[in-house]
């Protein structure tokens, strides 16, 4: 049996069919016995999952435009997400059933003017199904705000402007920036984690039905990671290996230091931290037709262990100041590593949670001879890092690499936004409760 063959074949997820109740008897026992309870990830705590968790195989990123009217139903909005995503982390069904084999149906009558704002939480649609007889996978959901729940179009529609912090700035235009509108910005974000992709979709699909009139879907992003082993770092499409320079998150003094949110902003921050996301494309054609050397000076890393030009593993601090016998940098001017590395950047360490992506094929035409009209792949890199703020975090990085990286000849950034996560939720409470008890 495969890998994914076992984690599919866990115990189901529990009270899904309330009418078969020797069933479900069966699940809650097999769950407390452990079986799928290994699999699932807890949703409570000082810190949000899915930021230090182990980096699951599949994502769904999605960014939401909020349009309820008051701030009262966006706490409701975060309360019913908060609940929810608690319920499909532990591998039940997102909201609860009617006790029946029927989903109970949303009463708008008695919902309020927005058709939102009062629903009875026992009359709310339990689950759209796919995932019954699934594992949790590990899932985790990780909530996002934008700078739109503060302020939009100049207004401080929900009162919580004043909230804002600082770090929570707009991100500054990069050279070669290319983003897409409709694939950019949000008010709201929810990425999924998990290792089945069915799990992992499903989570958002639940969030998007709940959010009703609330918000609606801006942008979507889904991702995939190479079942590489705990013990080795995951390859992107352009088959280097990513993620090897991140911070120990074992280590709380790091931690502390470049991801959590401290006292320097908001109390509602705290144990939180910034979450950066960029879709950028890559021109894999073109990559594909460089030599592995070139591949190599770009990156500043040999391809198949990951050790930096002129080390032996991985691991290896990469040697900034070596030359070959000409005189040369081992290590290119403009290479990857050379251009993201803290000693080059007064320190700034990010945590990296990259996703690849493949979303088909686009027209592509060449307006310079040949003029050729030809296909090439939509695929790419979602990068994702968490940080303390990102302005000594990603644009301090960022702002050099996007000017002098060789690796700009091959990929274009998209899309994306910048959103701040709060810590995390105890039991009873929702995620950003502290954010809407101090406005």
């Amino acid at each position: 049996m495969s890998g994914e063959d076992a984690r599919r074949a866990g115990p189901s997820r529990r009270h899904f069919l309330t009418s078969a109740v020797g069933a479900a008897a069966a699940g809650v026992a097999a769950i407390q016995g452990g079986g799928a309870a290994r699999a699932a990830e807890p949703f409570h705590g000082p810190h949000q999952g899915g930021i230090t968790t182990p980096q699951q195989r599949h994502s769904y990123f999605a960014a939401f435009d909020l349009t309820a009217a008051r701030r009262e139903d966006v706490a409701a909005l975060l309360r019913a997400w908060t609940d929810a995503a608690a319920r499909m982390a532990r591998g039940e069904p997102a909201q609860p059933w009617d006790g029946g084999l029927r989903l109970a149906v949303p009463d708008r009558t008695a919902s309020g003017d927005d058709g939102y704002a009062k629903p009875d939480a026992a009359a709310m649609a339990g689950d759209s199904g796919e995932t019954a007889g699934l594992a949790p996978a590990r899932l985790t959901v990780t909530f996002g705000f934008g700078a739109g729940l503060f302020e939009k179009d100049g207004m401080d529609r929900y009162g919580l402007a004043a909230q804002r912090p600082a770090a929570l700035a707009e991100l500054p235009r990069f050279v070669g920036d290319q983003l897409v509108p409709a694939q950019t910005g949000g008010d709201l974000s929810v990425q999924a984690c998990a290792d089945d992709p069915q799990v992992a979709f499903h989570a958002v699909r639940q969030l998007v039905r709940i959010a009703d009139a609330a918000a609606q879907l801006r942008w979507v992003q889904s991702g995939f990671l190479a079942d590489a082993g705990a013990a080795q770092t995951p390859r992107n499409l352009m088959g280097f290996k990513d993620g090897t320079n991140n911070p120990p998150t074992d280590d709380a003094a790091t931690m502390a230091q470049f991801i959590w949110a401290g006292d320097e902003g908001p109390a509602w921050m705290r144990g939180g931290s910034y979450l950066v996301a960029r879709r950028i494309r890559i021109a894999v054609e073109h990559w594909d037709r460089m030599r592995i050397a070139f591949q190599e000076q770009t990156f500043g890393r040999t391809k198949l262990s990951g050790a930096p030009l002129g080390g032996k593993s991985e691991f290896d601090a990469p040697d900034l100041d070596a030359s070959d016998s000409d005189g040369n940098p081992v290590i290119a001017e403009n290479a990857h590593i050379r251009l993201a590395a803290p000693t080059a950047n007064d320190g700034a360490r990010i945590l990296r949670r990259s996703y690849s992506y493949n979303d088909g094929i686009n027209l592509t035409a060449e307006r310079w001879p040949p003029w050729r009209h030809e296909l090439e792949y939509d695929a790419g890199l979602l990068f994702v890092c968490y940080q303390r703020d990102p302005r000594s975090g990603f644009s301090r990085i960022f702002e050099r690499m996007a000017k002098f990286d060789m690796l700009n000849q091959f990929v274009t950034h998209v899309g994306g936004g910048l959103f701040a996560c709060p810590g995390g939720a105890g039991e009873g409470e929702f995620i950003g409760q502290a954010l809407f008890a101090a406005a």
